[in-house]
């Protein structure tokens, strides 16, 4: 089978953000997440939505492993040591997407399950004028009699997607193992917006909505008090801004950070928020000031949107490397203020091995070995 992209994850080998603090009796495990791995189909190339009675032909199409993969693969992309547990199908599907994820992107499978007679769930996903309309099918994994992990691995974070009204076990336990816990939400479909309905925010070191769930949550009318407010919660509120960046508060300090957003050309914004949320774990966990976290988050995200897919499209280090070189004389905005801005990223990144923008191979489920 083909890995998901054209470049290989080895590339980045070297980059490791945290070398710096790692000592011989940390934990093996830099991350540790849990959900459902989909497999995503995504037609690119359409020029307008699919009508109602009529057949559309995509000018590309692409395959890889979704749902909670998106955020598997980001934070392993940027050198984290990322760990899964997560139930996969025992057809084709299932196959390609374990196959895809352990061995190209180096994500460690060992507490995950092949599940006999068990489908994979599939996304087919549609982009188009910067948005995207995705169809879904499947059903819930049937339970695995304790073969997925009851206690998380020990590990120096965790990632949660919060549910209005539930509670996962493994959060709070993962937060007394030692592990910081962040959090995003979905949008909740109930409409009741209760922050008192998301009880493992009690365990969670940052959360990170975007600004329409923040003003929900808290019943305010601006993003930036919506922040203040989380973080009376959580040591981390960080709010998304969309196109205007992203804005965040320590609640231990009072320090408060706001970054613009990075004007791109955007082509599919699925699983941007997955790798907006990588980028901060990974400078949180590097330790870097909450004004660096902030920007090399929305860097990232930046860089995933002008790709199609979710987890396709999250960046290395290699292609930020070569978006730094580009940038030092061509850029959308200021040159000099991107430069002021990033230049923390300099003592991590290694010598681009190709110019920007880079191209990827087009991913596939898998040919068959040519015939000699």
């Amino acid at each position: 089978m083909t890995t998901a992209r054209g470049d290989q994850p080895q590339q980045d080998a070297g980059v490791d953000p945290l070398v710096c603090l790692r000592e011989p009796t940390d934990p093996a495990c830099d991350v540790f997440l849990t959900g459902t791995v989909f497999l995503d189909i995504i037609f690119t190339g359409l020029d307008s939505a699919p009508v109602r009675g009529t057949e559309s032909w995509a000018r590309g199409m692409g395959s890889s492993p979704g749902g909670v993969a998106n955020m598997a693969t980001a934070l392993a992309r940027l050198g984290l040591r990322t760990s899964l547990a997560a139930a996969f199908g025992d057809d084709h599907y299932g196959e390609y997407c374990w196959d895809a994820l352990e061995q190209g992107e180096g994500i460690d499978l060992s507490l995950s399950r092949t599940v006999p007679g068990w489908h994979s769930p599939v996304t087919v996903s549609m982009a188009y004028e910067g948005e995207r309309t995705m169809v879904s099918h499947g059903h819930a994994a049937p339970p695995l009699d304790g073969a997925l992990p009851t206690y998380p691995p020990h590990a120096r974070a965790a990632v949660a997607s919060l549910v209005p009204g539930r509670s996962e076990d493994w959060v709070a336990r993962a937060a007394r193992g030692g592990a910081k816990v962040f959090a995003d939400v979905g949008w909740d479909d109930t409409g009741r917006w209760d922050l008192a309905g998301l009880t493992d925010l009690a365990h969670c070191e940052a959360f990170l909505p975007n600004a329409a769930e923040a003003m929900r949550y808290t019943r305010t009318d601006c993003p930036r008090a919506a922040a203040r407010a989380l973080a009376d919660k959580v040591r981390y509120a960080v709010v998304t801004l969309g196109s205007e960046g992203a804005y965040a508060v320590d609640g231990a300090t009072g320090e408060t950070a706001e970054v613009p957003a990075i004007q791109v050309s955007a082509l599919d914004p699925t699983g941007a928020g997955d790798v907006f949320v990588a980028g901060f774990v990974t400078g949180t966990l590097a330790d870097w000031p909450l004004a660096d976290r902030l920007a090399f988050a929305g860097l990232t995200a930046a860089l995933s949107v002008q790709e199609f897919g979710g987890s396709l499209s999250a960046p290395t280090w290699g292609e930020i490397a070569a978006w730094w070189q580009h940038v030092q004389g061509h850029a959308m905005q200021d040159p000099e203020a991107l430069r002021d801005r990033y230049a923390f990223l300099e003592r991590l990144l290694p010598a681009p091995a190709r110019p920007w923008p880079l191209r990827r191979a087009v991913p596939t489920i898998g040919f068959r070995a040519a015939h000699p």
